[in-house]
């Protein structure tokens, strides 16, 4: 039957209560956070998960959230760190760098800087330092993180200089000079927007690889990055509760990672070309998730909900904007954008009532747009939206408490 799981699925879930009744029926339905989150964690509780709990094999952990409500989950200790190691180690642009022992630095969110600051204070039964040091934001031998302020917009020099000074020394143990940077793509243009404004470049030793993840990367932000580095540049996708999914090459095509996984597209209205992302996965022991929409969106190259021609990873189910032509996601606006220009840099849609939209921009320079451009993507978005939009240029969008940009705003002007 389309969807359901294999024999071999099933076998490792057997035991495990939430799933008794589909086992029961002989047919999985898809499984939605809320269903995970419902009884937790006696839902999930066989003697197996109990004494991994009991020897530290497994262990509760958050989802990391962005503009939605955390969800417990239990997983294997640095479950998603050995996912990134392995696909690091496997990708044919990136496995180079792995091999030859490259150090990663981490720039991303504050808050997941935050997170390894207070796992190494708890390692030595203290609290977290309020600004912790090169030490305490060190991850394991290979991986350390930079990031010590909320808004990267913000970042003064002293900050990108101490950044860069991390990063030197992490190519500095190198034979050759590599590291790897991991990063969230937006932090890394603010970055390297501050070090040519600050004139740093000959303190940035350029990366032997990057991979940016965290977040959903627009088409301006990955230009932008291209501009700068020579090196394999690779997009990365994953869940705290999964793992990593699929990255692209440095060409920008997508493969899969699906090691333990299978994964179904469901159109998420009728005759869309938008699809729910269905992931069954038995790759975490301690929680497998069977049929479970992971709350993301993609569009494939064809239109047809193949997920081997996944062309984009569009966004969240939550933020779709319902318009007259159907939902629209944030790759889909991100698209328009970019489309109409390269020189917008962080773009938030500002929806008043039910006809009305501003497209708040920040651009690369710091200048706004030209007025033909702003007239063609006024169209732009209104063709897309069905909205009458007008442009407004700002020096600064604040990022979300989380650390990631919201690409829509709702009941604002």
């Amino acid at each position: 039957m389309e969807g359901q799981p294999t024999a071999e699925f099933i076998e490792q879930i057997r035991d495990i209560p939430i799933y008794r009744a589909a086992l029961a029926k002989g047919h999985f339905p898809v499984l939605d956070k809320p269903e995970i989150a419902r009884g937790f964690p006696d839902n999930w509780m066989t003697p197996r998960l109990a004494a991994a709990l009991e020897s530290g094999e497994a262990e509760f952990v958050l989802s990391t959230g962005t503009n939605h409500a955390r969800m417990q989950l239990i997983r294997p200790p640095y479950f998603l760190l050995r996912s990134y190691y392995r696909l690091w180690s496997e990708h044919a642009d990136l496995a180079a760098t792995w091999e030859a022992g490259c150090r990663r630095v981490s720039l991303t969110t504050v808050l997941a800087t935050e997170h390894v600051a207070r796992v190494n204070a708890a390692k030595r039964g203290a609290a977290p330092d309020p600004v912790p040091s090169l030490a305490d934001r060190r991850l394991d031998d290979r991986t350390s993180y930079l990031n010590l302020r909320l808004d990267p917009a913000l970042w003064s020099r002293d900050d990108v200089v101490r950044m860069l000074h991390e990063i030197r020394t992490a190519a500095e143990a190198h034979p050759q000079g590599w590291y790897h940077l991991d990063c969230s793509g937006y932090h890394l243009a603010h970055l390297v927007r501050k070090v040519g404004e600050w004139g740093l470049w000959d303190d940035f030793p350029p990366p032997a690889s990057i991979i940016h993840a965290y977040e959903y990367t627009p088409v301006n932000v990955r230009r932008f990055l291209h501009q700068h580095f020579a090196c394999p540049i690779i997009d990365l996708f994953g869940s705290t509760e999964l793992g990593y999914l699929y990255s692209s090459d440095r060409r920008g095509h997508y493969r899969p990672h699906l090691d333990q996984m299978s994964v179904e597209l469901h159109p998420v209205a009728p005759g869309s070309t938008l699809y729910h992302l269905i992931v069954s996965s038995v790759r975490n022991p301690y929680m497998p998730l069977i049929r479970y929409r992971s709350g993301d969106c993609v569009r494939t190259t064809d239109g047809t909900p193949d997920p081997e021609r996944i062309a984009q990873f569009a966004g969240r189910h939550k933020e779709l904007l319902d318009a007259r032509h159907g939902p629209v996601a944030q790759g889909d606006l991100d698209r328009c954008v970019g489309e109409a220009t390269a020189q917008i840099f962080v773009h938030q849609l500002r929806l008043a009532g039910a006809t009305e939209a501003r497209l708040a921009y920040t651009t690369f320079s710091g200048a706004p747009l030209a007025p033909a451009e702003s007239a063609a993507l006024e169209r732009g978005v209104a063709e897309l939206t069905g909205r009458r939009c007008r442009l407004d240029h700002r020096p600064h969008i604040p990022i979300g408490r989380s650390g990631k940009y919201s690409w829509l705003a709702r009941g604002e002007a």
